[in-house]
């Protein structure tokens, strides 16, 4: 209870930004991207077909922080431990972990959906006085999750949904002393800026 009250203070603040600040006129971002949804494994593929890399997708950020929506949708456990980007305008799980189901296949817990992600997402949409048609940039560890993020938020209307594919951590190297390590590509590894210091701030999760 005393987190979902922390969660619901947090919107209310920014709600509040949002009505003292100028309303935002039009979202002019020149976003390129060099990735094609045929490059892609199905799992990563998103329905709104908007598609960028870590490094493209820190330049565009960096360029334009101000008329972008850059959300992580990692667990916290994942941002706490593993590192985030500082530039995330807010961490919001787009799934959980189930302590109570262990995958077997995986050797891991099993995640389910984070009901309250719509709600969560379309708040921080009104609080930072963005709309539809602002560009919207979803990060997870791989690219599997951000997709299924972008896809959700273009079912609710938002026309301009990013996923980073190879995500914060990349992908696994296939062979060499890293083997099974997440070390080739991905937003930690591609120069952009990272740390392991949080904002409790940016970290809209009730759980």
């Amino acid at each position: 209870m005393k987190m979902k009250n922390r969660l619901v203070i947090k919107i209310v603040v920014l709600l509040m930004l949002a009505c003292m600040a100028a309303p935002v006129a039009s979202f002019a971002v020149d976003i390129q991207t060099t990735v094609t949804k045929d490059t892609l494994k199905k799992k990563k593929q998103s329905e709104s077909n908007k598609y960028l890399t870590a490094k493209e997708a820190y330049k565009v950020i960096k360029e334009n922080a101000a008329e972008v929506l850059f959300i992580d949708v990692r667990t916290v456990a994942e941002v706490e431990f593993v590192g985030w980007a500082p530039s995330v305008d807010a961490v919001i799980p787009y799934m959980t972990n189930d302590f109570d189901e262990w995958d077997e296949k995986k050797h891991r817990y099993q995640k389910v959906i984070n009901g309250d992600f719509p709600i969560i997402f379309e708040e921080l949409v009104a609080a930072k006085g963005f709309n539809k048609n602002t560009p919207i940039i979803f990060i997870c560890r791989s690219g599997t999750r951000s997709g299924k993020a972008a896809t959700l938020a273009t079912k609710l209307g938002y026309t301009q949904a990013y996923t980073v594919v190879d995500g914060f951590e990349g992908a696994k190297a296939k062979d060499g002393i890293h083997k099974g390590h997440r070390v080739v590509n991905g937003w930690k590894n591609s120069g952009a800026p990272w740390s392991y210091k949080l904002d409790g701030n940016k970290i809209l999760f009730n759980q």
